[in-house]
Order: C-alpha cells, then structure tokens, then sequence
C-alpha cells in the first residue's frame, strides 16, 4: 500500500493543468489565474489631494497665518487647467487632481474663507495630505501572479489596473458516478435495504468548492455491463470520480471492469483510515479516481484526493496538507494504517487551536462528519497521545473562493 505522500506525489505528477480561457473580469471571483495581471494604469494616475482643503505652493505657507488668493477648484474627475502661481492657491476635493504649481493641501479645517480670500491658520510641508502617482501601483506592476485563486478583493484590484479580460485555467469537468445495488437517486422509491445515493450529491458539491464543475452521471449496478454502460456518459470529462466498488469484494468492480475498458492504473490502496480502497489512473484520456463507498470515507479523501487533482488542474500550486493544533483529549496509540480522525477546532488566546476528536470514528456516521471541523491525522503506529500535545490536522469547510 501507498503511503499518502506517495499518493499525492503520484496524482500531482500524473495530472497536467488544463488549457486556459478569457473571461471578464467581473466573472473571475474563485478562478484560477493563468497568466500574471499587470497594471496598465498607475493608481491614483496622478497627484491628488487626500483631503477637502485647498492646493498651495508649501513655500507660501512656511509661516502663518497667511492669505491667499483662490484662482480656481479641482473637484474628483474635474481637473483645474490653470497653475498655482506664489500668493495663490486652489480650492480642492478629495480625489482632485493636484494643480500644477502646487505641492502641498491645507486641509480646510485649517483655513478661513472670506470669499476669494483664503487665511491659511497652519503651516504645510511639500507633499503634505497629497496623494502622489502610483502610490497604490505603477503601470507595469505585477500585482496577481499566476496560480492565484481571484477573490472578490482581487477582482476589484484587476479592475482597478485596467484589466478587462483576464486568462484564468478552465474550470476541470468532473463526472460523479456511484456504484452499488444498495442506493438509489434523492426522491426515488426505495426499498428497506437501500439507502439514498449522498456520495453523488455530495461530490457535486465539494466539486464546487474545489472550483470545479461536478456532474452526477447516475449510478451503476453491481453489474459489470452497468458500470460498462455509465462510463460511456464520463465521455468529454476531465476526471470521473467515482463512489464505492473500489474494493476486491465480489460487488467491487471499478478497477476489474474498467480494467477491461483500458485503465491505466496509477495506484490502488492507501495505508490510511478512513479511505484505504482508492484508485488513481485514466481511462480512455479521462482521469479516474476511485473513491471508497462509506459517505466519511468519501468526504475524507474528497478532502485529500480531489482536492490535489483539481489543483493540479488548474496549475495551482502544491498547498500543505497539514496544520498544527493542539490535542483536546487523550488518545490510544494508533494502529498500522495512517487514521484520519474527525474533530472539532476550537480557536484558542494562547497560540494554537484545540482539535477535540469525536469518541466515534465510525466511516458511515455523515452527521458526525458534517459536524466536524477537521481531521486530527495519526501516524502509523503513533504512541498513545495526551491532551495538550501538538497534532497535525487537515482542515475541513475551507473553499477556493475567499473574500
């Protein structure tokens, strides 16, 4: 069995990041950059005034109080065309663009106006409440790499920079299919031994907050000639995600039939719990990853698994797996495969949050899942552990798109 380092070196290095498209830049919150955004404009374009107040020459205004004489206003989008001149001054707005001639604002608390006749009360230093031109950033600045996942903040500096059309990676198309005589569709009749088909629903959802687009392609019956039949429907996919049947049980045909269709086998079997029945290859140009049919054990390695292969999709780069927290309870010492244990986090004042693991670690109990924050990760073979102790921890409910 792989380990799984081993397995996500081998899902990252055997996925190659899908070609690229424009889109506006108002429809690029959550997707992933393809090319670096650079300014075309420099923010502010020009000098402009911080402050309400009035644009001087600060050799004029060394000493006060002081009288000036307005010769003109320069409000936001209406620059004033004449210049500065000694003993004069222009009224001026925020966003207004700096007269020529003067360097400095006198912020309008500081003056007193008898109609064009301004009495500057405080002294002002060159470049004093001035905004000078690409304080924010120069044309020609990088300012969104490539990889970068757009939030809302980074559409609005794309905007800002003159970016109208943005190069972003293609969103990957996933094809869910669930396998099993036992499930059936949401809303279908459904006799006492079956139960609702969640994993499909469920896939299509973390698809979405992995920046994919999930399909659900219906569900296969434990009969080779079924699962031959749906794979026909993963046809124009990027990767076909598929949920149960991933075993050696005589139900268990994924890798057996697909075998026969020509899947070229990356991997099968993981030294971790829950999640150990998990296959790796591509079918026909189409990637396949093979999920375990338990609803936790699915979410977990949707968690771990799906997550790298729609990064490496969209050609973003490798993120760790694993954050530090501190054990909220005493554990037993660990057994021979790699567990991944559902917890609660809980933020602490004193450094590190507290992960609490559940008592239950059961890989069908989808409440106890829903109601976790993370998974507490224990080596094989790990020592009993005691609260207090650091533990790494996978993060759960974290998505690509970010405010």
């Amino acid at each position: 069995m792989l380990s799984i380092e081993e397995a996500l070196e081998k899902i990252r290095g055997g996925i190659e990041p899908l070609p690229t498209e424009e889109i506006f830049v108002s429809d690029a919150l959550g997707r992933v950059l393809a090319e670096d955004v650079i300014a075309t404009v420099s923010h502010p374009p020009q000098a402009v005034s911080a402050m309400d107040g009035y644009a001087v020459r600060a050799d004029d205004v060394s000493s006060f109080p002081v009288t000036l004489m307005q010769i003109g206003e320069a409000a936001a989008g209406h620059k004033f065309d004449g210049e500065v001149g000694p003993g004069e001054c222009a009224r001026i707005f925020t966003g207004g663009g700096l007269p020529k001639g003067a360097d400095s604002i006198v912020i309008q608390e500081d003056t007193d106006a008898d109609g064009s006749s301004i009495t500057i009360k405080e002294a002002a230093k060159p470049g004093e409440w001035v905004r000078p031109e690409g304080l924010d950033f120069a044309a020609g600045k990088v300012l969104l790499s490539a990889g970068r996942v757009m939030t809302a903040r980074d559409v609005g500096l794309a905007a800002a920079a003159g970016a109208t059309w943005i190069r972003v990676r293609r969103k990957p198309r996933i094809a869910i299919l669930s396998t099993g005589d036992e499930i059936v569709m949401p809303g279908a009749p459904m006799r006492a031994d079956q139960i609702v088909s969640s994993n499909s629903v469920a896939l299509v959802a973390y698809a979405a907050v992995l920046g994919a687009e999930g399909t659900s392609i219906g569900i296969a019956e434990d009969r080779p000639e079924s699962l031959r039949e749906r794979l026909k429907d993963a046809t124009g996919f990027d990767i076909l995600v598929t949920s149960g049947g991933a075993s050696v049980g005589d139900h268990d045909l994924v890798q057996s039939v697909f075998g026969d269709e020509g899947l070229e086998l990356g991997f099968y079997k993981i030294a971790m719990r829950p999640g150990k029945p998990l296959i790796f290859g591509n079918i026909g140009g189409t990637y396949l990853l093979g999920l375990p049919g338990n609803p936790v054990s699915t979410g977990v390695t949707s968690a771990i698994f799906l997550k790298a292969a729609v990064e490496s999709m969209l050609g973003m780069p490798s993120q760790p797996l694993y954050q530090a927290a501190r054990l909220g309870r005493d554990l037993k010492a660990n057994g021979k495969r790699l567990d991944f244990m559902r917890a609660r986090l809980e933020t602490s004042d004193a450094g590190l949050p507290t992960a609490t693991p559940f008592d239950r670690q059961d890989s069908s109990m989808m409440a106890a899942f829903a109601d976790a924050d993370c998974l507490v990760m224990r080596e094989i073979g790990a020592p009993a552990a005691k609260a207090g102790e650091v533990v790494k921890i996978v993060l759960l409910g974290t998505s690509i798109i970010k405010f």
